[in-house]
Order: C-alpha cells, then structure tokens, then sequence
C-alpha cells in the first residue's frame, strides 16, 4: 500500500485515545458521510417515483388514447378501409381501428351532462386501446350495432347517477331544420358497461357506443372520424407518424401522442429536472461539509505534514494525503446512499402503505388526484448519474483543503512544537 493511502485512511478515523479534538474531526467526517448518503438516497427515491408518475400517467393515458392518429378534413375521413389498410402494413404497426367522434349532452334523472361521444368497433378498439382491462361493469363486446347501447365513464356515470340496464338519453348537436325551429336530434341509449381508467378527463367526459350507431347519429354514412393505430414501440411515434403521410390521401392529417398529449409529459419531465437539481443541493452541503472536515484536519495535523515534508514528501504526496481523505468519506457515504436509495425505492409499495396505516392518512387521495397510489420505477441510469455528479462534488470539494496542506512550510510549523 503506497504510504498517501495509508495515512489517508488511518487519518479518516481517530484512534488515539484523549484526543478530543481529533475524534472531534472524525465525528464530523461522519456526518459529512450521512449528509452524502442522505442526498443520494433522497434523489434516487424521488428520480424513482417521478420515473413512476410518467410511467403510469403515459400507461394511463395511453390505454384510452392512440400511439397515432389519423384523422380527415373537418374530422371525417371518406374511404377509411383503405387507409386502415395502407397503415397496417406500415413497419412498427401492430393494429388499427376506426373510430367517429363527436360532442354530444346525456340526459338522465334531471341530470345533464356534456360528453365526447366515440364510436367503436369492439373487437378492432380492443386491439388498440385497453378499456377492457378498465371496465367496472360490463364489457366493449356488449356494444352491438342497431342496439344503441352505450358504455360510460365511471365519474359520468355518478354525475348522471345512470346504472347499467337503464337508458340515457343522448342530445346530438346536429338538429333537424323545420320551418319553425332546429330541432335537436334526440336518441335513448342504454348503458351497458361502466369503465375507470383513472384519468379524470376521461371517466368524467368520454361515452363509448357502436360505430355504426354513431353515425347514423351523426349522419356520417360510411365516414368516420379517423383511424387508431397501436405501435410495437410507442416512443417511435413521431418517426412512424411521419412515415404515413406517403401512404395516405393528402387531405388526411397524422398525430401522435408526443404531440396531443405533448403537456403532461413535458411537465413531468420539467418537475424531474427541477426536483433533481434541488435535492442536488443536499449532496453539495454534504460535499462542502467535507471542505470544512479537512481544513480542520489539516490544521491538527500540521506538526505531521511538516515530519512528512523533513523526511522526504513531495508537496503532491501531501495533497494526495488528504484527497484519500475526503475521497473516501465521500465513497462510504456514496455507498450507504446507493445502496438505501435503491433498496427504498425498490419497496416503495411496502413501506409507503406501512407509513400511512401506521400515520393514518393517505398521501394521495383519490378525491384529489390522478393517481392514488405512489408509483416507483428504478432507471440504473438515473442511479449511475447521480453517483457519477455526486462523485465529481465530493472530488472537488477536498481540492482547496489538500493543497493548502500542501503549501504548508514545514520550519513554521515545527517551530512551536
């Protein structure tokens, strides 16, 4: 062992017995460890859990939305088979369905309600969106054409206070014109299923019926609003969305995910970066609490540094000295922060439930919230960045205390011992 290391590391703890001022500089190296270990667990908890919000935000929204999107001029897009045909064959393409969609009022028991009303093909949204895994009541197959039924989402369904066997009345916007008036075209449907997907947009505005049924609501004939497409990779959407526009009619329009729901996840994104940047505050404290730790170390041990310098020590031999120092109370509290941060984020689900049935309260109510559970996702990058910044912190934080000791003039300091 080269002999920087070995004063470097037996300087890390006190032995000496009576040397108050010497354990004195030990406690504080050690909580210059716990405040490292700290800040590190702290952001790969909070990277983790912010990692889980985007997760079950994107799943959520997703199992109702389209990866991509096209839709014709003023939302009615003529010859849609051939469009879905000519999609389907496009590479990263998995399914596709078509789709009408449009505003409509639901009426029932006094209650009134404004909703999107989309109209389906049961079998084809099941292979691009996942409201059967959604469903509280009832099933997508339970829409069949010329029944006119409809399946709402849980939040409408409560406001109108509509259960499944009973009829609702539908209001479309397109009246007929009489001599007297425009009359609104009015329709009963019975409700058949109720779904929940977790998103308030959704459970509160959105109705699904037949696509048939909608238009001949909507006097669409054989139009539809557009056709639905699920990707093998969802992040490829922009790519595939731009490749389809060789392939379909110039008036159609193509959108993706990235673009329809651009908000949410850019706001997510931001709040991780912001969140990371703070809680990187704590890790620097930390690293300037080992600043302080080896000032303190250099000035007890001058009397050392100047024997070490009278026997031969290069000035960069005594720097290195105390960067072993500083290095290894950062690598210690790094370890305990990694090693915590991760086992705490891997648990989430376990301990939070733990701390709210022990507190008793719920962090994320349901009333309140999106999500009412508190998701964890670990990314090993997210890990791998916050040891490496954490590291280079900690490297320059013991710089200015090594090579002052460095500087040391070993005749001033042996002159009063």
């Amino acid at each position: 062992m080269r002999y920087e290391l070995f004063i470097g590391l037996r300087y890390t703890r006190a032995k000496r017995r009576g040397a108050g001022r010497n354990r004195f500089i030990s406690f504080i190296s050690m909580i210059s460890m716990a405040g490292i270990a700290l800040g590190v667990a702290a952001l790969i908890v909070v990277l983790s859990v912010m990692n889980g919000f985007q997760t079950e935000l994107r799943t959520r929204i997703l199992g109702v939305a389209a990866h991509v999107q096209i839709s014709g001029e003023d939302d009615e897009l003529s010859g849609w088979p051939a469009v879905a045909r000519s999609a389907a064959g496009q590479p990263g393409v998995l399914a596709v369905a078509p789709y009408v969609q449009e505003q409509g009022l639901l009426s029932y028991d006094s209650q009134v309600r404004g909703v999107v009303i989309r109209g389906i093909l049961p079998d084809d949204e099941n292979r691009v969106a996942d409201f059967e895994r959604h469903m509280k009541a009832g099933s997508l197959n339970g829409l069949r054409e010329g029944e006119f039924g409809i399946i709402l989402g849980a939040d409408l369904a409560r406001a109108l206070r509509a259960r499944p066997g009973e009829k609702v009345t539908l209001i479309a916007p397109q009246g007929l014109v009489t001599p007297a008036a425009v009359l609104p075209r009015l329709k009963q449907f019975t409700v058949t299923g109720i779904f929940e997907v977790g998103m308030f947009e959704f459970d509160s505005g959105l109705a699904l019926i037949h696509m048939a049924d909608a238009q001949k609501l909507y006097r669409m004939d054989d139009r539809v609003s557009g056709v639905r497409l699920k990707l093998a990779d969802l992040f490829a959407a922009p790519q595939v969305a731009r490749g389809l526009y060789a392939a379909i009619p110039p008036d159609a329009y193509v959108t993706d995910w990235t673009r329809t729901h651009a908000n949410f996840f850019r706001a997510v994104q931001i709040e991780k970066n912001m969140m990371f940047l703070i809680l990187l505050l704590i890790v620097a404290v930390a690293a300037f609490n080992i600043v302080s730790t080896l000032v303190m170390a250099v000035t007890d041990k001058q009397a050392d540094i100047a024997i070490l310098r009278t026997m031969g020590a290069s000035p960069g031999s005594i720097m290195a000295v105390f960067v072993v120092q500083g290095i290894v109370i950062g690598l210690i509290g790094l370890a305990l922060g990694v090693g915590g941060g991760v086992a705490l984020a891997l648990n989430v689900d376990v301990v939070v439930p733990f701390l709210e049935r022990m507190l008793g309260i719920h962090f994320l109510s349901k009333d309140v919230y999106y999500i009412s559970e508190l998701p964890s996702e670990l990314h090993w990058g997210d890990v791998g960045a916050i040891t490496g910044v954490s590291f280079v912190l900690t490297l320059l934080a013991t710089l200015y205390p090594s090579w002052r000791a460095s500087r040391i003039n070993p005749a001033e300091a042996l002159r009063y011992e």
